[in-house]
């Protein structure tokens, strides 16, 4: 086997166990959050953390972002599965991803394990984080949910600077040809 092979696999192996650990880390950090809330403060009362600017405001939520598709926890248990699906068999296995990458992607999977957990153990999601700005109540969401959107934002970012650099090097092609 050539060498060059072998160490693609050995990156693919490591790929994995960063995007693992990431995934675990998240997800370990979402469900004790979510236990600490569910102990200490009651269904639909509220903290003051900074004012009415942020409050610790215990919620369950029965759908998805913004509670849209409420009611329909097969249908989004379903939807994460396939993502989760998508994610692996597309974009991680048998590719050796960048660090940007490895975080955005085990950012992503362990919010959406951190939310599906939720939906399959008690049909709901726990939401906690509750921001008010400029007098606008925002939707209250999660630790994992920030995972996910803080995760595609580094995915999308390590796709525009794949990009850039693909541009680059055919442009300089270019010029030598």
């Amino acid at each position: 086997i050539p060498m060059c092979v072998l160490n693609e696999v050995k990156g693919m192996k490591l790929n994995m166990k960063k995007i693992v650990g990431i995934s675990f880390a998240c997800f370990f950090l979402d469900q004790l959050i979510k236990y600490i809330i569910n102990e200490v403060i009651s269904l639909e009362r509220s903290v003051s953390v900074i004012g009415d600017f942020f409050r610790i405001t215990y919620v369950r939520n029965y759908g998805a972002a913004f509670n849209i598709l409420s009611g329909n926890r097969l249908f989004l248990i379903a939807i994460a599965c396939i993502t989760l699906f998508i994610i692996y068999y597309f974009l991680i296995k048998d590719h050796v991803n960048s660090t940007l990458e490895q975080v955005g992607y085990g950012l992503f999977i362990g919010g959406i394990l951190g939310n599906l957990w939720d939906r399959m153990i008690h049909g709901y999601v726990i939401d906690y984080l509750d921001f008010r700005i400029f007098q606008v109540h925002m939707p209250i969401f999660n630790y994992a949910d920030i995972c996910i959107c803080f995760g595609v934002f580094l995915c999308v970012l390590a796709l525009l600077k794949e990009e850039m650099v693909w541009k680059k090097l055919q442009s300089k092609k270019k010029v030598e040809d």
